[in-house]
């Protein structure tokens, strides 16, 4: 176990080089790494012996900096769509991936939708929004955690419709 310590500090230059290179921003990179390091650390277990440490922690880290990617352009189109920004035309998959966007925005339930706009249109903070829906503090962040994942589903086609629950 130690050993694997110590090659991770003797990579970390490398893993931040690597990190600049592609987010040309120290901050970013810096983030990028920490990231690395908690999976790497969290899936020790997951790793295959006779691999190469090296390989395997910038096969990582490309593949979060490739994940936060999407999750930003994504997050840009909705952003924009909703602003209504309209700086060049939009191109004709720009204009669908919105309109697919604001279509499972839909599909959510009020309460969903609510909570969405409230804390992401709109901005207010999590305890902001407990007031405004008059529910607890822990009640918002859980129901924006499933709201934020039935929204990216339902918009990345995985189901037709948001769970319903039965409450008793």
């Amino acid at each position: 176990m130690n050993d694997f310590d110590d090659q991770l500090r003797t990579l970390l230059p490398r893993l931040r080089r690597f990190a600049l290179s592609l987010t040309r921003e120290p901050s970013s990179a810096d983030d990028l790494v920490q990231g690395c390091l908690e999976k790497a650390l969290s899936r020790r277990a997951e790793k295959n012996a006779e691999g190469e440490l090296r390989a395997w922690l910038f096969q990582i880290l490309y593949r979060q900096f490739i994940d936060s990617h999407r999750r930003a352009r994504r997050y840009a189109r909705l952003l924009e769509f909703f602003t209504g920004r309209d700086d060049d035309q939009p191109s004709v998959e720009r204009t669908v991936l919105a309109q697919s966007a604001l279509q499972a925005f839909d599909r959510l339930n009020d309460e969903q939708r609510a909570l969405l706009h409230a804390v992401g249109v709109e901005g207010l903070s999590y305890k902001e929004a407990a007031q405004v829906l008059q529910v607890p503090l822990g009640t918002v962040m859980s129901r924006l955690s499933r709201a934020r994942q039935a929204l990216r589903l339902l918009h990345e086609g995985e189901i037709q419709r948001p769970a319903l629950r039965i409450l008793k």
